[in-house]
């Protein structure tokens, strides 16, 4: 498996790291859908063990998946799995508890100590505040960033990290938070990323990047016949691509196409162009993706290769028109 140097922190970290989200299983909070359907704990732990002989040694988690779920597989890990070859990232602030704001300090420090002791370490290696709801005026960033970096004197992360779906609220905060790596959604269909001028900023200030929904939760890679109900507790029933026929005919046609200009891979053709697209120019980056049983990890481990600027962007071209 292919290396990166994911930024200022000089870790090598593999450019296919493994996404743990659908580890927790279905999950609703605050009424929203969180999780992820039809997830088994035998494969889960049989994704960790291949993703690990693939030599993916970046495996991401976070406190809300299945309220602790993934990280306590993890954590169940460490007899079959050497704890110090792995770059273990989690994250706090998607739970409010008792409160009524995101980011309350003592539920963080609350929240942080459960995570390593859920993933029976001592030391996470990277810790991210997992959103930018930081209040109406930006009035909890401080305690946040307070909490997170005390953490981090303390011994109990080495690298902080700051998430979101949107790059322009990491863009606007990152200044205040300053974090070593930064995990923004992107993917060939989302572009925020660039055009928000993340990308740029993240190059020019050597900062860690994983990008997180590379293949849009699978909607990307052409393999849906129709519109798709998933069950409550799944996330993918608010997204709302599952749900637009269009889309999806759109994405089995891009499929044929990708599939004839990379028949000569040998990983999955798909996959192996839509990631090889995003990581074609962003030298400090690596995608996190899901892996949740045994056959996605064997694939994954597959993966890696950076497309060329002209492969790279014929893929996007499909994408983005």
């Amino acid at each position: 498996m292919k290396k990166i140097t994911l930024g200022r922190t000089n870790e090598r970290v593999s450019i296919i790291s493994l996404g743990a989200w659908s580890f927790g299983k279905e999950n609703t909070s605050g009424g929203s859908n969180v999780g992820w359907s039809n997830q088994s704990d035998e494969d889960s732990k049989s994704a960790l063990l291949k993703a690990y002989s693939s030599d993916i040694n970046h495996w991401d988690t976070a406190d809300v998946y299945g309220e602790g779920h993934s990280e306590k597989i993890i954590g169940s890990m460490w007899n079959e799995v050497q704890r110090d070859n792995i770059f273990l990232a989690s994250k706090v602030g998607w739970d409010m508890g008792p409160h009524s704001h995101w980011y309350h300090p003592k539920y963080m420090k609350i929240k942080m100590e459960k995570s390593i002791k859920n993933l029976k370490t001592d030391c996470v290696d990277l810790m991210y505040l997992h959103h930018c709801n930081f209040g109406k005026n930006n009035e909890y960033i401080d305690d946040a960033a307070e909490v997170l970096y005390r953490f981090k004197e303390e011994g109990k992360t080495r690298f902080i990290g700051l998430s979101d779906w949107s790059s322009k609220r990491i863009l606007s905060n990152i200044k205040k938070i300053d974090p070593d790596v930064v995990q923004p959604l992107y993917n060939v269909h989302d572009t925020e990323y660039v055009d928000s001028g993340l990308k740029q900023y993240v190059k020019s200030n050597n900062i860690g990047t994983c990008y997180f929904s590379p293949i849009k939760h699978g909607i990307l890679t052409g393999k849906y016949e129709t519109v798709v109900e998933f069950p409550v507790g799944d996330f993918r029933r608010n997204v709302k691509e599952f749900k637009s026929i269009d889309f999806i005919n759109k994405m089995k046609k891009n499929k044929k196409k990708i599939e004839a200009r990379f028949s000569k891979t040998n990983s999955d053709p798909i996959l192996h162009a839509l990631l090889g697209a995003i990581l074609y120019d962003n030298p400090t980056a690596c995608v996190l993706l899901g892996q949740r049983n045994e056959q996605q990890a064997s694939v994954a481990g597959r993966l890696g290769h950076v497309l060329n600027e002209n492969d790279a962007e014929w893929v996007l071209s499909l994408y983005r028109n």
